[in-house]
């Protein structure tokens, strides 16, 4: 009986987080999920000054790695580096420019079997999961997706209206009970927008749960998909 490959899946990670940040902020999932799936991880295309980061930087402390840059996949304000997922944003600053960086990754890097994201990384993977549906030819649908701490994003003007649902693919929405970053019924209310949608709550906050009861709930839902 031939081994079980893996499912690959593209994970697409919040607001200012860097692209290492976020492989050891799923560190604990990745090894949870060992030879069920395998993670291969995305930051955002626009960089994000740390300005709490700069104080008392001297000119010799150098350049920042690029895998270590915090990123963000857009911004809600016009001249401002910043994002608000629970205000109606002005604009949706970069916007397009993160679209085609997780089309690139999709191409470059694919085939995947489904969508991770965490935060504005969830958000910006409805947003994906919506145009695919919709026939967007840059994003081939996925067989599942799982949201992490996700919201409905705002302001996206003509883009808003295919995000009213329903979506069909099958999708996991885990979010915690306590989390003041995207409160639960932020994520509730994405989940509403799936056809099946499945939630995962946990007592924690605004982080990617991988303790075993949520492992378990992960390998469940994913096992579904295994070949």
């Amino acid at each position: 009986m031939a081994a079980r490959q893996p499912l690959r899946v593209l994970c697409l990670a919040g607001f200012r987080q860097s692209e290492r940040g976020f492989r050891e902020k799923t560190g604990a999932l990745r090894k949870a999920l060992r030879g069920r799936a395998d993670l291969v991880c995305l930051s955002g295309p626009h960089p994000i000054v740390d300005v709490a980061g700069l104080e008392g930087a001297g000119p010799e402390s150098g350049p920042c790695p690029p895998e270590e840059q915090l990123r963000g996949w857009w911004f809600s304000e016009q001249d401002a580096d910043i994002f608000s997922a629970l205000k109606e944003p002005t604009v949706c600053r970069g916007l397009e420019e993160a679209l085609g960086t997780v089309a690139q990754a999709l191409n470059k890097l694919g085939p995947f079997d489904g969508l991770l994201g965490f935060s504005q990384g969830a958000a910006l993977a409805a947003l994906v999961c919506a145009l695919s549906q919709a026939g967007d030819p840059r994003f081939p649908l996925p067989r599942f997706i799982i949201l992490i701490s996700g919201f409905c994003p705002r302001g996206l003007g003509l883009q808003e209206s295919i995000l009213q649902g329903p979506l069909s693919l099958p999708s996991l929405h885990v979010f915690g009970d306590t989390d003041r970053v995207i409160p639960s019924q932020e994520s509730m209310q994405l989940a509403s927008r799936f056809t099946g949608a499945i939630t995962l709550t946990h007592s924690g906050g605004h982080f990617i749960p991988a303790a075993a009861p949520q492992r378990q709930a992960y390998l469940k839902f994913l096992d579904q998909f295994a070949e």
